[in-house]
C-alpha cells in the first residue's frame, strides 16, 4: 500500500501511551493498534479529526504517501 501509518512516531514524540490515545479518542485500543501497525483499510474522518485534535497534529504528519513503484 503507498499509504503509509506513522502514528507510533507522533505518539512518541508526544510521549503517549496507545492506550491513553485510545482512551482520548473513545475508541478500543485493539482498532487503534489495526491502525498504528498499518492493517488498518479505512479510517473515518471523525476518527481521524479525533486523534489529530488529541495529538494536536495534522492528518499528514501520522499519513504518508510514498509511491510504489512497478516495473
Amino acid at each position: 500500500m503507498a499509504i503509509n501509518i506513522t502514528l507510533d512516531v507522533m505518539l512518541a514524540i508526544r510521549k503517549m501511551q496507545l492506550n491513553e490515545l485510545a482512551d482520548k479518542v473513545g475508541i478500543t485500543p485493539q482498532n487503534l493498534s489495526v491502525l498504528k501497525t498499518g492493517k488498518a483499510r479505512a479510517i473515518r474522518f471523525t476518527t481521524l479529526d479525533k486523534i489529530c485534535e488529541v495529538l494536536e497534529c495534522q492528518p499528514g504528519d501520522i499519513l504518508k504517501y510514498e509511491p510504489s513503484f512497478k516495473d
